[in-house]
């Protein structure tokens, strides 16, 4: 029984460093999928990427504002993901021919999946921030800031964030 143990043991390293070199080729074998070539030349530019609502009531319900991204490039730019700064803000994407996209939400609470909204060059896109005032109960009044981020394959503008403010009454 002792001899079969001691053979047991160098066949069982050996299969964990065979293993190890196959886990090895394999996740580096997928870091190579990673094409340079896929990021884009253009620019998706903001033409205002803040809004204050000033004061908004509790009682009169969600407040919502559209931004717009315009592509000033020669290339299409991909909108990869979508999130927002708080689970009470959504964020919905219309391209320019008018086919909307989301609710995207706070990542972690199930509304920040990836997506793949292709913006081609010379076209707009329209960024909805919807807010509930109400999502934070009867304590969430006063000043808020929240905003939505937006992950794209431009090399020039990878990240873009759009924010808006509020103050909250009952």
């Amino acid at each position: 029984m002792r001899k079969k143990t001691k053979n047991l043991i160098p066949w069982s390293v050996g299969l964990i460093f065979l293993v190890g070199i196959v886990t090895l080729i394999v996740v580096s074998g997928n870091s190579d999928n990673q094409n340079p070539a896929a990021y884009s030349a253009s620019v998706l530019m903001a033409i205002k990427n803040d809004f204050d609502f000033n004061i908004i009531s509790m009682e009169d319900g969600n407040v919502s504002y559209r931004f717009e991204v315009k592509n000033e490039g020669e290339e299409s730019v991909i909108i990869e993901k979508v999130y927002t700064s708080c689970m009470c803000t959504t964020a919905y994407i219309t391209n320019s021919s008018g086919k909307k996209y989301g609710g995207f939400g706070m990542p972690g609470h199930g509304l920040s999946p990836k997506t793949s909204i292709e913006i081609g060059p010379g076209e707009s896109a329209t960024i909805e921030a919807v807010f509930d005032p109400n999502a934070h109960g009867p304590s969430g009044v006063g000043l808020i800031q929240r905003s939505i981020y937006l992950e794209t394959n431009s090399a020039k503008s990878p990240r873009l964030e759009f924010s808006f403010q509020a103050t909250v009454v009952r």
